[in-house]
């Protein structure tokens, strides 16, 4: 029961023995473990700066991130709208020389056609002159199987070659 109730000597050295780690903790202890939790204070104030200003720029970066994104897709959109004006451009263009290459090959047919019109008509009169030649002949050597005939035609003859150089 001495534990419960000490005696005043023991109690005297337990407060002078107090008394003195109380001094020696109040000189060296306090003062490093205040200072160690103002250092630990400051580091999470730091640290809780350095957070706010991540996150200020992650929102700077995100704002930059989607203003560029928004960029990209205006100039996307720039870039089709110019690729379907080139592209109707050139199926014009394409028609436009389709149209006059059909043209020209249509002129040309044209102009084949009208020679080889020419040249079987030029042909044809030919193969009519060389008929009516060879007709003629033959009834030029019938009606002049005849003496008389053959005096009497050339006869004929040179009377409208004089009156054809006459003129």
């Amino acid at each position: 029961m001495g534990l419960l109730t000490p005696d005043p000597g023991l109690l005297f050295w337990m407060v002078i023995v107090f008394g003195i780690v109380f001094f020696l903790l109040a000189k060296f202890g306090f003062p490093i473990i205040v200072r160690s939790v103002e250092e630990r204070k400051a580091y999470i104030d730091r640290s809780l700066q350095s957070a706010r200003a991540a996150n200020e720029q992650l929102a700077q970066v995100k704002a930059e991130g989607d203003r560029l994104l928004a960029e990209a897709r205006a100039e996307q959109a720039r870039i089709l709208t110019e690729a379907a004006a080139t592209r109707d451009r050139i199926v014009q263009e394409a028609q436009v020389k389709a149209r006059a290459e059909g043209d020209r090959l249509m002129e040309e047919l044209r102009k084949q056609l009208q020679t080889e019109k020419e040249t079987a008509i030029r042909d044809i009169r030919r193969q009519v002159a060389v008929l009516s030649v060879g007709v003629a002949e033959k009834v030029l050597r019938g009606k002049l199987a005849d003496g008389k005939e053959q005096d009497a035609l050339m006869d004929r003859m040179l009377d409208e070659m004089l009156e054809s150089s006459k003129r």
